[in-house]
């Protein structure tokens, strides 16, 4: 008949053959419902801020990747865990300090007979030297280091894609954050603008009043929107000096002046988006990666709980060396020692079961997390393209829209001046053709923007294929 503690054990071990993680449900449409136009054409999105071919915002990304504190605490944490990594694999290997000792001792006998035995004296001077190197070593017969050094491996990969994570996010926050600025720029510009055609339109009417070809209080009619375009200049250039402070904040450049950004009022040329299906997401998302790295790390984790149910066998070598000296005798010793001890859990064995189960509880999370990632990351790449697609279609049927505003308006203000139409009929073209305008300009910016969202959500930003610099992934 069996040991009930064998029988324990052999209980254990088969619910720990049981743990495991399960297989992810990773499944995705085989394409997306949308794909902008101009899509299929190559675009690299490793460093996808070079298709808008604006060097000024190549170099704010390159700079903010180098200096941002966000990039910068991340890759010290991406050391952090590489250092955890190393100590959590070297402290399974064998383990030992060297210590040494020194005595000196002096002795003066006042009275009575002197005695000087060896090992004792009663006066005189006494050395002792000693010297000690003990090792413990557990002996790795059922795979443990082999478990932790997976699980840590996983923890640094993982660190290693959120690292890459967040340098794919500050690229797109700091493009994102530079289409703003011009977008902000371009309003500043229209507005600039239509205060200029207001004060236009303001000394025509007042030249008109003066000659008595229209009634005098055509001018202060005009001085309302006059006054209210020159607020809106004001506003519009106090947003953009806070926009292009917080790019140089991005770029760790918070010191230097706002001027130092250059900002045009211009939108630029869309640039093309590569055709993708859904399941590269899979390889070209960081935060995909990472979450199946800690898949990978619960399951190194989840292996080290079961070994836990096993004996281990602990080897204890140690060397000694010992010195004595006193007068009129010395001695010198050499010692060496072996022992192994064994462990085998019994009463600790509920415990482990219950660190197993939350072993495998922490597992399933990590699944459910990777399930749900997947299905984020597909839901922002398809919610990403398909805003894009009509951000397109929007800038391409407003910009027939704005040229026929500006000709409509064009005719109403030369009507007014020669007497055709009255003031009513100018400013409500002058406010048709501004309104339009403005539609325009902030479509042509949201696409822009949507477009760096798209790029980000497709895995733009990282070489997936590129160990990064401070740590490979494994």
């Amino acid at each position: 008949m069996r040991h009930p503690s064998t029988l324990a054990v052999a209980a254990a071990l088969a619910l720990a053959a049981c743990a495991s993680p399960r297989t992810p449900d990773l499944s995705l449409p085989g394409a997306f419902e949308a794909q902008p136009g101009g899509a299929g054409q190559a675009v690299d999105l490793d460093r996808w801020w070079t298709a808008f071919a604006e060097p000024e915002l190549s170099g704010l990304v390159e700079q903010a990747l180098a200096a941002n504190t966000d990039v910068r605490t991340a890759a010290a944490r991406l050391q952090e865990v590489r250092a955890q990594r190393s100590s959590a694999i070297l402290s399974l290997l064998p383990q030992g300090d060297a210590a040494g000792s020194a005595r000196r001792t002096e002795t003066e006998q006042l009275s009575g007979a002197q005695v000087s035995i060896p090992g004792f004296s009663t006066s005189g001077t006494s050395e002792a030297y000693q010297a000690n190197f003990n090792v413990s070593w557990e002996l790795d017969l059922f795979g443990r280091t082999f478990a932790a050094a997976r699980a840590a491996n996983a923890d640094v990969a993982a660190q290693r894609f959120a690292y890459e994570g967040t340098r794919a996010a500050i690229a797109a926050q700091v493009a994102d954050s530079w289409f703003q600025a011009r977008g902000l720029a371009i309003q500043l510009a229209d507005a600039r603008e239509t205060a200029r055609i207001q004060r236009e339109l303001y000394d025509l009417a007042g030249k008109r009043a003066a000659a008595g070809l229209s009634a005098s209080s055509e001018p202060d009619r005009i001085a309302g929107d006059l006054a209210q375009a020159d607020a809106q200049v004001a506003a519009m250039e106090a947003e953009l000096q806070a926009q292009r402070r917080a790019l140089l904040i991005l770029t760790g450049r918070a010191a230097e002046p706002t001027a130092n950004i250059d900002a045009r009022a211009s939108v630029g040329t869309l640039p093309p988006v590569p055709s993708t299906i859904p399941s590269e997401l899979l390889a070209r998302r960081p935060d995909i990666r990472e979450a199946q790295a800690r898949v990978r790390s619960a399951a190194g984790r989840q292996d080290i709980a079961e070994r836990a149910f096993l004996p281990t066998f602990d080897l204890t070598p140690g060397i000694g060396w010992s010195r004595q000296e006193q007068p009129g005798f010395e001695s010198e010793s050499w010692n060496w020692s072996i022992g192994g001890t064994v462990t085998q859990p019994i009463l600790s064995i509920p415990r482990l079961l219950a660190d197993l189960k939350a072993e495998n509880a922490r597992a399933e999370q990590a699944v459910i997390n990777y399930e749900r990632t997947v299905q984020t990351a597909f839901g922002e790449a398809e919610g990403a393209l398909v805003r894009l697609d009509a951000d397109r279609r929007r800038v391409a049927l407003l910009r027939d829209g704005e040229v026929r505003a500006a000709r409509a308006y064009e005719a109403a203000r030369l009507g007014y001046s020669r007497g055709l139409t009255d003031l009513q009929t100018a400013l409500s073209a002058e406010q048709a053709w501004r309104a339009t305008r403005t539609q325009f300009t902030s479509a042509q910016v949201q696409a822009l923007r949507r477009t760096v969202q798209a790029y980000r959500a497709l895995g733009g930003g990282w070489n997936p294929d590129r160990p990064s610099p401070l740590a490979k992934a494994r």
